[in-house]
């Protein structure tokens, strides 16, 4: 019987979530019982079928894909992602790579196995990387989940650094700001790692030949990936050495908080004016001695990007 402890991702697949999910699946510690896609780096459908493809091409079709919401909070239509986020993550989300393979499974509703979820199961480790938009859904249709729920951690934000997508909104926090804002104010325990931390963490070409060396399709299929996001990280940030690991880093600390250094805050999201998005520290809560959310503001980069490595070339069976 296994002891290790079970691993929910929120993921708009695009390529920093497929390097996550290629994480997940090389640590033994947990075991990933469910992938709910979101919208962002791509539509939701586009995540669904990029994840079951994933799946597939790591060795894992068993794990079930679940269809969460397709749009904003207090958007009428679909999210479609802008053509800037198409140059960077490619119109398939994967930088123009196909990992091969089949959607073979209709994918399930999300809110209904997220429901299910917080009500049969103790000590779920949950870790959206896209917008908030499924846990701010679940704290409303479930408003107990904010007391089932453990710690969760999130990729978005930015506290001390400038935003990616404004000069104040970091894009998972800018996708859905009246989200992020419902769960920041929520109550649930958050753990927020924003690019505060994940600039700081940069993935080179010399790890991508790494994987392409192994000689097997999933490798080969991660190294060309991957080198399309370097090469936009090339082009827009030359000075970087390499891409940015978002979306890898937060399921990091999910699994070993020591990775990062916190400061203790209750943050609030701007939804109006040119600071819409922002997350910032909630000025009606600043005294409160009980603070909902742990902020990453430090990293250990090496150790990081060693366990990166080792557990990436775990999933991908070397």
């Amino acid at each position: 019987m296994s002891c290790a402890k079970k691993l929910v991702l929120d993921l708009d697949t695009g390529i920093d979530d497929a390097l996550a999910l290629a994480y997940a699946l090389g640590s033994p510690e947990v075991e990933l019982v469910g992938v709910v896609t979101s919208y962002g780096n791509v539509d939701v459908d586009t995540a669904v079928g990029n994840t079951l493809a994933l799946l597939e091409l790591f060795g894992h079709p068993e794990v079930p894909v679940y269809r969460g919401l397709d749009r904003p909070l207090v958007s009428d239509g679909p999210f479609s992602p802008p053509a800037g986020v198409r140059r960077i993550h490619g119109e398939n989300g994967l930088g123009g790579c196909w990992p091969g393979g089949r959607c073979h499974a209709a994918p399930r509703d999300a809110l209904d196995f997220l429901v299910s979820l917080v009500e049969g199961e103790d000590d779920v480790i949950y870790v959206p990387t896209g917008p908030l938009t499924n846990l701010a859904a679940l704290i409303e249709r479930a408003p107990a989940s904010v007391g089932a729920l453990s710690r969760v951690t999130f990729m978005g934000g930015a506290l001390t650094v400038p935003g990616n997508v404004t000069a104040c909104a970091e894009a998972n926090v800018c996708n859905d700001p009246e989200a992020a804002d419902a769960v920041l104010r929520s109550g649930l325990p958050t753990r927020m790692v924003g690019l505060d931390v994940t600039h700081q963490v940069v993935l080179a070409r010399d790890r991508t030949a790494r994987w392409r060396s192994l000689g097997c399709p999933a490798g080969r299929f991660l190294a060309d990936m991957t080198d399309h996001y370097i090469g936009i990280y090339e082009r827009n940030n030359p000075g970087m050495g390499g891409c940015a690991l978002h979306d890898p880093l937060a399921v990091a600390a999910a699994l070993d908080p020591s990775l990062v250094g916190c400061l203790p805050a209750n943050l609030r999201v701007d939804l109006e004016g040119v600071t819409r998005g922002r997350t910032v520290c909630d000025p009606e809560r600043l005294r409160d001695a009980e603070k909902d959310c742990e902020v990453a503001l430090t990293v250990d980069s090496a150790r990081f990007l060693g366990e990166f490595c080792d557990r990436v070339e775990r999933a991908l069976g070397s």
